[in-house]
Parts: C-alpha cells; structure tokens; sequence
C-alpha cells in the first residue's frame, strides 16, 4: 500500500473538553448570532452611509450643551491634568456615522483569583474594519488607603465596566476617521465656551454657589478636585461639576465618594499645636457663624 494512502499521525497534547450535548437554545442563538452578522453586512453594502449626512448630524449633536458637558473626561493626576475625548462623545459619534456595531463583554470571571477576562470590540460593518482588545481587569480599586479588593457583585460589576468603557472609547475611536473626531472635539469645545451665552465667570460663581447651597461643599472641596483655584477654572472644569453634580442628583453617586473629608495627620496636629497662631482667646472668634466652621467639625455632624 502507498504511504500516500496512511492515515494522518495525531498530534499528542491536551485534550480541549467539548461539551457532549449542544442544547436546542445554544444552537439557535448560534445560528441567529451567525445570520444577524451576515444580514449587517449586507444590509451596510445596500445602505452605505452619507458622509454629508453623517457630518450634519454629528454638527447638531455637538452643538447641544447636554453632549458637550459629557465630551471630555478631567482629572488631576501627579499635580497635572489628564484630559481627553469621553467614551459618551465616542458612542453618539459611532451612531452619527452609521453602519458602526460595538460593545463590551466578559469572557471569563475568576472570582477566586481576583480577575475578570473582558473584550472591548468596534467595527465598521461598511468597511470591515474591526479593533478589538481582550484584557485583564483585577477585582481592586485603588483608594487613599491604598489597593482595596473588591467582594461585592455590585463593585465588581462598576469595576469591570468602567475598565471596559476606557477600552471601548479607544476601540470606537480607531475605527473613525481622525477628521470626523477632532471636528466633533471642536465643536463640542466651542459649544461649551458658549455656555448658553454667559460669561465663564458668571458660570464658575453659580456652580460654587449650586454646590454649597444643595449639598454643603465648600469652594476649597471644589477646587481640590479640581487641581487649580476657581480663578483658574476652564470650561471643562465647569462642565466636570455640572457633570458630578447631575450624578449626585440622580444617586449615582455620594457626596463622600466625590468629596471626601479631610483627614488630618497627626503630624499636622502637632505642628498645628506648637503654631504661635493655634492659640486663640474665646474673644476673637465672636461672632463666626457656624458656616465658617469646616463641615466635619460641626456640632452633632458625621466625624
């Protein structure tokens, strides 16, 4: 008998475990999975987007103030600024520009190891072109007091999904053409400059005074989480508070969260105590109301 005719060696190696029964859901999903990809494709080949369409309506998105205010995200980090077009403004430009399917999965979760194995995936079904990225996200959250681990389901869940939301942004982002973003980031800028037609110091006075008068927070809170003085505020920094401030609103999230209590050291306390200035006859403080007194000092207030 010819070699030609011998039966292929197998190659030794692990076993990959198949399950020994596929059920009647999985297999439609499947089969629905695989036929709602094919009808995008084709659907994307008879219905190729209009650039000129596409352009005029990421125009009037970026010129409405509620888009702009969630266009960038800012932060301070190592005593500069970080700052940079937000996953929002990446999503409502993914549905201007049309025939774009994206999303954020998790492969795999090790609850015992601590980790979740995720994918942040866009593609522009017209051209075939695809970014995808699967990584690692560890169940901690970095804290002032250093790394926490994370138990909780509902942590978890925010833990993975922000860590998704910053690969799904850059996904978006690399599959759209530069031109279309930086015009959208103009417009959004230009839009928030605007400020509906008042001037940016009118704008910083009532967020301060909107922060202190609904929720207690005093300009120095401000200002520390903003990195810089209100004289020094941009309108971003603006557009940060109204942002945060429409979270506390809807009980997205605490006051705490978003503007911890000042902890002070005890090497504070004792530099504080050998001050010349630390001490203070009762006469000289007559007449200060209780508003001038910090917020976690005031009689019967959480300490």
């Amino acid at each position: 008998m010819s070699s030609n005719n011998r039966a292929p060696e197998r190659i030794a190696g692990p076993s990959v475990p198949v399950p020994t029964h596929l059920g009647q859901g999985t297999a439609i999903e499947q089969s629905r999975a695989v036929a709602e990809v094919q009808a995008a494709v084709v659907v994307a080949q008879q219905c190729p987007r209009s650039i000129t369409a596409a352009q005029a309506m990421m125009r009037e998105s970026c010129g409405q103030a509620g888009l702009a205010e969630r266009a960038f995200y800012r932060f301070p980090r190592a005593g500069g600024t970080v700052t940079g077009p937000s996953v929002h403004l990446a999503r409502e430009l993914a549905r201007c520009w049309g025939n774009v399917q994206y999303g954020i999965g998790e492969l795999r979760r090790d609850d015992a190891g601590g980790y979740s194995e995720m994918q942040a995936w866009a593609w522009d079904v017209q051209t075939n072109t695809r970014s995808a990225s699967i990584f690692v996200v560890p169940h901690k959250r970095d804290t002032r007091d250093g790394v926490k681990d994370l138990v909780d389901m509902r942590d978890i869940y925010e833990n993975n999904a922000n860590n998704g939301a910053r690969r799904l942004r850059e996904a978006i982002f690399s599959i759209l053409p530069p031109w279309f973003v930086e015009d959208a980031k103009d417009r959004c800028s230009k839009t928030l400059r605007d400020g509906g037609g008042k001037p940016l110091a009118q704008r910083v006075a009532g967020a301060i005074e909107l922060y202190a008068s609904r929720y207690g927070v005093t300009q120095d809170q401000l200002e520390q989480k903003l990195g810089r003085k209100s004289d020094r505020w941009t309108e971003h920094d603006v557009a940060q508070l109204t942002v945060t401030y429409r979270s506390l609103e809807r009980g997205e999230v605490t006051k705490d969260d978003e503007f911890p209590p000042q902890r002070v050291t005890a090497a504070e306390i004792a530099a504080q105590a050998e001050s010349p200035a630390a001490s203070v006859s009762p006469d000289s403080v007559a007449g200060i109301g209780e508003d001038a007194w910090p917020e976690t000092a005031q009689p019967g207030g959480d300490r």
